[in-house]
């Protein structure tokens, strides 16, 4: 049975699923090059019917995951602008009355009608409408965690995001057959979530696309002041009988930018940012602690896009009670494509067909000639393009000499994280590659950390991970070992990393990379990022990576079998 899951959200994707095998997953903002982009990902499903030789009439089913539906962004529609706009309104009178249709039908039938514009969407690829269904937006969560991650009929399941289908979070249990039972719900007025959304947009930053921005600069500050912060932020909600929910007189998140905005006026940014990462840390352990202790589990399965919080994972991963931790990679609304595949392909009473996720490199890869032309472009612009014997060798000795070098090859990464084959690569010992990475390359914040690239054979050396949690990812952070070593990539504040532990298995090539840099240097590391300049997604194509070079300072470009090198500026 080949499956198609479909994430509508804002954060569109599609995932191919055969007879039980991920063959591929790519989100909409690759193809479209819209950071983010969402509603109906038909570019992406194109690209991953076409990688497969497929046609759309092919597919057996078609699943959406979750019933509520984004509407495409509009052309020339400035979505982050939009997106501020929308909170800065949501305390007026037509925010209110926002406020009061989201609790009528109203909200569903614009959902319906959206779903419906997008079903015939489909319908007019040759799709016949009986194959198309749908599974609650935090069931497509669970099931990432709980048959994503291999199914473990001990394990508690968690899901925490902002919000699908009005709800923000969910504990289940494992029960015969995939299957999961729900014990426990939070509704979306009372997400966590969403609070982080709304101070985003307060920040002047992005809502639903900053949020890990406040996260990086929440090491920086301490003392009395955060801990003001993180009281006002902890005296807004309260723990009730397996739940929470908001305290009186504190209003629903999405609705509450005035409200936030009058409480922290003159609190200084960095003292709001470390008050925010404490109290999600404090509340969410809590709550983990208080279920796993309820249900005497403890293994641990997460997902949803809270815990892309590496800190939050971090404190859960230390909690006693825990002793196995799995968090789905790249765990926002993008995975609900997969999700929905893996439910769907469940509830047909098949789930012991579905194989766990085995690496995230699930896009399609370039084709030999992609890669040519993008070399006779370098040569064309007077760049040097050369075939070294040992390409993986050649990026080594260029790292081992402090420079920098983007990599392009293979199939690309699914979701938020780059590991190493749409990367920037560096020498994790050399501080001043963060600020030419920042300024030259990818024009971003001086205060975001970068995450290293770890051999799987030396990780003890870099990683303090008492537990032997499983990290190819950089879904987990750990206090790091050797620091020295690792400088550049840890957060400076507090030494803390999210490591990508990397296997011969997983990715021989990158693998190959690491081995030939700890022969020349003695250390099995690497500063790794994603190979995009700030506010741009991941490149895709070879065309893509070479578009970056022409606009920023990155000068090395290993390029398939190709390595380019642009003159010094």
């Amino acid at each position: 049975m080949l499956i198609c899951g479909i994430n509508a959200s804002h954060t569109a994707s599609a995932a191919l699923l055969q007879d039980g095998r991920l063959i591929g997953a790519l989100q909409e903002e690759r193809p479209t090059r819209v950071k983010n982009r969402r509603g109906f990902p038909e570019q992406a499903i194109g690209r991953l019917l076409e990688s497969q030789g497929l046609r759309w009439q092919d597919v057996d089913a078609y699943v959406f995951g979750g019933y509520g539906s984004y509407a495409d962004t509009a052309p020339g529609v400035n979505e982050a602008a939009s997106r501020i706009r929308s909170y800065k309104a949501a305390s007026r009178l037509d925010g209110r009355m926002k406020e009061l249709l989201e609790k009528t039908p109203v909200r569903r039938l614009v959902h319906r009608w959206r779903r419906e514009r997008q079903i015939e969407r489909l319908m007019s690829h040759g799709v016949e409408r009986r194959k198309v269904s749908t599974i609650e937006h935090h069931r497509c969560h669970a099931a990432t965690a709980h048959l994503g991650c291999g199914i473990d009929e001990q394990a508690l399941v968690i899901t925490l995001d902002g919000a699908g289908d009005s709800l923000c979070a969910t504990v289940s249990l494992p029960r015969p057959g995939g299957k999961l039972e729900r014990i426990a719900t939070v509704r979306e007025e009372h997400s966590i979530g969403n609070l982080w959304e709304v101070i985003t947009a307060l920040m002047g930053m992005v809502p639903m696309e900053h949020e890990y921005k406040l996260m990086g600069m929440a090491p920086y500050a301490s003392g009395d002041r955060v801990d003001q912060a993180k009281r006002l932020f902890r005296s807004s909600f309260e723990h009730a009988d397996g739940t929470w929910r908001r305290a009186a007189g504190t209003p629903n998140p999405s609705f509450a930018y005035e409200f936030w905005r009058r409480r922290l006026e003159f609190t200084r940014f960095d003292h709001i940012c470390a008050g925010l990462q404490a109290f999600t840390e404090e509340f969410i352990t809590e709550w983990v602690r208080d279920w796993l202790r309820r249900t005497g589990q403890r293994k641990l399965r997460l997902s949803g896009g809270v815990f892309m919080n590496v800190k939050l994972n971090k404190a859960i991963g230390e909690l006693p009670e825990v002793d196995d931790l799995r968090v789905f990679p790249s765990c926002g609304d993008e995975t609900n494509a997969l999700g929905a595949a893996w439910a769907f392909l469940a509830d047909q009473g098949k789930a012991d067909l579905i194989e766990p996720l085995e690496s995230l490199y699930l896009g399609p890869e370039p084709a030999p000639g992609d890669y040519d032309r993008a070399a006779r472009e370098a040569r064309e612009a007077g760049w040097e393009v050369s075939t070294p014997p040992d390409l993986e060798a050649e990026i080594a000795d260029l790292l081992s000499r402090g420079e920098i070098v983007a990599r392009v090859h293979g199939r690309e990464e699914f979701g938020a994280r780059a590991l190493g084959n749409r990367s920037i690569l560096a020498d994790p010992t050399r501080p001043d590659v963060v600020r030419t990475v920042n300024n030259a390359i990818k024009c971003r914040d001086f205060w975001m950390p970068f995450a290293p690239s770890v051999l799987a054979e030396c990780a003890d050396r870099y990683i303090h991970n008492p537990k032997g949690f499983a990290a190819p990812y950089m879904i987990l952070a750990f206090d790091s070992r050797n620091t020295a070593e690792v400088k550049a990539a840890c957060h400076p504040e507090d030494g803390t990393i999210r490591p990508q532990v990397v296997t011969r298995e997983q990715n021989p090539g990158y693998h190959r990379i690491l081995e030939r840099f700890r022969e020349r240097t003695g250390r099995g590391a690497l500063l790794n990022t994603s190979f995009n300049i700030h506010g741009e997604p991941i490149v895709s194509s070879p065309a893509d990576a070479m578009d970056v070079m022409r606009r920023s300072g990155l000068r090395h470009l290993a390029l398939g079998p190709y390595l380019v090198t642009k003159p010094q500026a």
